[in-house]
Parts: C-alpha cells; structure tokens; sequence
C-alpha cells in the first residue's frame, strides 16, 4: 500500500497527513476548512501536527489553501488522486450486473473512464441480482453497487445504503416488453409467466403486468439465458423482460408487444435509471467520487458503445 508514497509520509506527522487526506477527500474545494482544533480533535493528535500535516499535503500538490482572516482558512484546490493515493484507499471495487446487453457494456465502459479521470483507482466486479450486490456491499467486499433506480429506492429504504449519484434515463435499460409465444395470447388460461426471482424489478414488472389474472398464471423461474430454450419448447408462454438482454437472442417464434401505459409510467421509467450505491458508513469518502464524478462523460461512453463508435473497455 506504501508504494510509492515519499518517505515523509512514513513518519508520526506523515501518518496523519494520510489520515487527514482521507478526512480532505470529502472536503468541497472553496469551503472553509474546519479549525485546526477541530482536526485534532478528530483525529486524536495535537494541534501542530495538523499543521504539519496540511503542510505536509500542500508541499506534496495534494491540496492547496489560503488563509481569509477572521473568514479562515480555505480549501482552494485539491488533488482527488493524490489524495486518495495518500490515504491508502486503494482500488475502488463496482459490482455491476452481469455485462450481457451492450448497454451494460457501455455503462461499464463509462464508469471506469469517469472514475480514472477524476484520479480514482477503479475495477468492476459483476454479480447478478441487486441483492447479491447490496449484500456484498454491505459485507464490505465492494465498495459500489450499481443497481436501476427502482431498485435502490427499495434498498435505501430498507438498508444502510446511500444514493451517489443517479445516472438519469436508459443508462440501465432501454424499455421493457411483453414477450409472448406464437399461438397464445394474454387471455390464454393457465398462462405460464417466466420470472426471475433474481432480479425485484423483473419480477414486480411482471406480477404487475399480470395483475388482474394472478389467480390463472403459473410462475415458472428461469433467467434471460434461459428464455430462448424455454419458448422454443413450449415451456413458457409469456414473460415481460428487459429488451436489452433479449435482443437476437429469441426464436422466431416469440412475438414482443409493449407495456401497458401504466405500467411504464410507475415502473419502466425508474427502472430505466443507473443509480449508484454505497454503504451509508462509508459516504464521506465516495462523496469525493460523487463531486468529481463527471455523469456526462458516463452517459457520451455508453452512447458510444451502443452506436458502436467504440468499442467496450471495463
């Protein structure tokens, strides 16, 4: 963790120039920096070491600031990649879902150059299911959770977790639709729904879309890599599925018709949404991420990659 890192910063007053870029990281640039006092306090050392400390970062590029006189002291620029190289906070780690549709590709793709431009070591781990993911971001084993935002409306409300940042319209899916086998309609009895218990917003898409007739369906699980296989043999009838993941991947004989209006407007348009997760505990360092995080550079990315103007890099 200590490559590279001038031997300076090794020693008792250079130890707490680290500590304190982990506090300046979620500091805002033109803020008034709170009182040497208050430093020590935090961080349990004197009040010269501070000054050494914000010295010692000055010295080293990591920040910049000046003195207001009775305003105070203000944080004038700051280095976010320095800062976190001397903070030791490492790689920053994405679960994403699993990258089987170009625009998760693209999203993908964005993520990483928006985190490398503003100086954030970064790498993406992919896991299925919002869930799965919010349990590895609580368990500490990530430190992002990319999820739609209807799904982490849901997990903010009933987890330790916080929205960074929302990464507005079609960045996690384009639309949904109604996928139905040749020979059946929505009146069908018995009808046999895919759903995949995996994913909350597939499976509330459908149990809406089935609503008024849940008595007469059959829930039958399965996942998109399975859909193909499943219609083919007649196994299901009719699912309602994110059509990113299912384009040219279904037979000829499976008809897509789109949503009911209702259903897009309570559902599809906030399901359509990226939004990013981190655990609540950990806010003041992805704040950083949030500040320096540029969402248009994201969003031109992942346009890039679906009109493929280029190609995927994540």
């Amino acid at each position: 963790m200590d490559d590279g890192i001038d031997e300076r910063f090794l020693t008792s007053n250079g130890l707490a120039a680290r500590r304190l870029a982990d506090v300046l990281l979620g500091q805002a640039v033109d803020a008034r920096l709170p009182r040497l006092r208050d430093f020590a306090e935090k961080l349990g050392v004197g009040n010269g070491t501070v000054q050494s400390a914000l010295q010692m970062l000055e010295e080293a590029g990591a920040i910049e600031t000046v003195a207001r006189g009775h305003l105070g002291t203000f944080l004038v620029r700051a280095d976010r990649a320095a800062l976190w190289r001397l903070a030791g906070l490492g790689t920053l780690l994405a679960a994403m879902p699993l990258p089987y549709s170009r625009r998760y590709e693209g999203l993908a793709s964005g993520l990483r150059e928006a985190c490398e431009a503003a100086g954030v070591p970064f790498a993406i781990t992919f896991m299925r299911g919002a869930a799965t993911r919010a349990a590895a971001l609580l368990e500490g084993k990530v430190d992002l959770v990319v999820a739609s935002r209807f799904a982490a409306d849901r997990l903010i409300a009933s987890q330790p977790v916080q929205l960074v940042a929302d990464l507005g319209p079609a960045t996690y899916v384009g639309a949904h639709g109604l996928l139905l086998r040749h020979g059946v309609t929505v009146d069908t009895p018995g009808l046999r729904v895919a759903v995949d218990s995996a994913s909350q917003d597939q499976r509330l898409l459908a149990e809406r879309a089935f609503a008024d007739r849940e008595d007469d369906v059959v829930w039958v699980e399965a996942s998109y890599m399975q859909l193909r296989e499943l219609f083919e043999r007649g196994d299901v009838d009719a699912t309602v599925w994110n059509l990113d993941e299912v384009q040219d991947r279904l037979g000829p004989g499976v008809q897509v018709l789109p949503l009911r209006d209702e259903i897009n407007r309570e559902l599809s348009l906030r399901n359509s949404s990226a939004a990013l997760l981190t655990r609540a505990d950990g806010a003041g360092q992805l704040a950083a991420v949030r500040d320096a995080l540029d969402v248009a550079v994201i969003s031109e990315v992942q346009r890039q990659v679906l009109c493929g103007e280029r190609l995927p890099s994540y």
